[in-house]
């Protein structure tokens, strides 16, 4: 099952998120560790290896904005399709886009959400895409930051 973002007006039948405090954000930044080689750790432990693609086993920069773009729609869905399949479902989020390399940036990025409905009746179906749809227009923070831009500062600091 393939489930597209489309845009739709909103109503009230967008789930209310959970009443709970969100832990203050970590503190996050890249160490360098070789030539266009970074390490990029969170002040929660985590540690996820950067570099171009011939590299190795590390992401490339892209690939994390990707990376992340797919798991907030995944991690934004999950309680709407855990109220509905059960918390043991399963469910993959593939992410793609060209690159346009005159611009070096990606213009379209694609987004294919896999999990198995075939235990829903067409209008159970309709109404379950309906709220996931809603949820992550409304709730999923990458694609918001990436559909409404965003401005970014960047200060170098250093000695001489």
């Amino acid at each position: 099952m393939t489930v597209q973002r489309a845009a739709e007006p909103r109503s009230d039948l967008t789930p209310a998120p959970a009443a709970v405090e969100p832990p203050a954000p970590a503190e996050l930044w890249v160490e360098r560790t070789g030539t266009r080689t970074y390490t990029g750790r969170s002040s929660r432990g985590a540690e996820v290896l950067i570099g171009p693609a011939g590299s190795g086993a590390v992401f490339t920069p892209g690939e994390l904005l990707k990376i992340a773009l797919a798991g907030c729609s995944g991690m934004t869905s999950d309680s709407a399709f855990a109220r509905r399949l059960g918390d043991d479902y399963t469910a993959t989020v593939r992410v793609a886009g060209p690159t346009d390399q005159e611009e070096d940036r990606y213009p379209h990025l694609v987004e294919e959400l896999d999990v198995d409905l075939s235990g829903l009746d067409d209008a159970e179906r309709e109404r379950l895409l309906t709220v996931v749809h809603r949820a992550i227009d409304k709730h999923c923070t990458v694609a918001r930051t990436l559909t409404s831009g965003a401005t970014i500062d960047l200060t170098i600091t250093g000695e001489g």
